[in-house]
This record gives structure tokens, sequence and C-alpha cells, in this order.
């Protein structure tokens, strides 16, 4: 990292302090930049909003998208206190920024309380066979409304 990331992860991690002293909720920050300015910050703000997806890259993706008035962060780069769990790395990948850093990563979370990996590990399973069982039905007229996507020619793809 240069001196100028390091400044950008710098933030990152001051957000995980300053929100979990605040009582928002868990150690996470994020800081999104682009063309080397702040567009999108965030904290874990979990407890604050009684909201499970509140992660701080969630909070700060919806900030920067915001404020780019565009729901993609091409050219950007995340700047985030720890590796992004698996919900988190689903909303970057789908936001397409350029690149991403992390300081702690999924182990130091774990360590720390924050084990994600039984998530990693449901992905595997049978539906059925989850914590949580899933059930599939209704696929047919649900897979109509994605035929007619497919024809549809004024969308905007993402």
């Amino acid at each position: 990292m240069n001196e100028e990331q390091k400044a950008f992860m710098k933030m990152a991690i001051d957000l995980s302090r300053s929100g979990m002293e605040s009582g928002k909720g868990g150690p996470f920050g994020c800081v999104i930049v682009k063309d080397g300015n702040v567009i999108g910050i965030g904290s874990n703000s979990v407890l604050e909003t009684n909201d499970p997806t509140a992660h701080a890259e969630i909070v700060a993706i919806r900030d920067a998208c915001r404020n780019l008035g565009h729901f993609q962060l091409d050219g950007c780069e995340i700047y985030t206190s720890c590796e992004p769990c698996p919900m988190c790395l689903g909303a970057i990948y789908w936001a397409r920024p350029a690149k991403v850093f992390f300081a702690n990563d999924k182990k130091d979370a774990a360590a720390a309380g924050f084990d994600d990996d039984f998530i990693y590990q449901e992905l595997d399973l049978a539906f059925g066979e989850r914590k949580i069982p899933f059930e599939q039905g209704m696929r047919e007229p649900a897979k109509q409304v994605f035929l007619e996507w497919v024809k549809k020619e004024n969308k905007t793809l993402y």
C-alpha cells in the first residue's frame, strides 16, 4: 500500500473504532474512494438500525451509490477494516469496484467472535440440510417472469 492508500485504510479503521465505541454495532468500518476522493463511508450499524444487513461495507456502498447517483462503483476502491463477510462480498461484486483493500482477515474476525465460516459451509449443503431449511416451490410461474425479462427491450442491465 502506498501512503495515500494507507490514509484511506486508517479512515476505515477509525470508523470501525468510532462505530463500536458509539454502540452502533461491531468493530467494522469502510471507506469508498473514487479518483482520490472519499465518496462513501460506513461503519457497522446493525445495533443502531436493527438491520442485520447494515454492515460497514453495505452502509458505505449505499452512501457511495447515493452520492454518485449510480448503482455501480466503476473506478472506485473500497477500503475496509476487515475482509468482507459473504453478504458484503456479494454486494461488492454486484457494485463492481475496481479494487478492494482490507486490514483484518476472516481468521482475525473469527478470533474476535465474528465467525462467518458456517455461511460458506451452508452454501454447499442441499437445501433441506441447511440450518435454516430452504424449500423451492412455484418455479414455473416465477421462471415465466424471467423469460419476460429476457424479452424486455427497454431494460437496464446490471
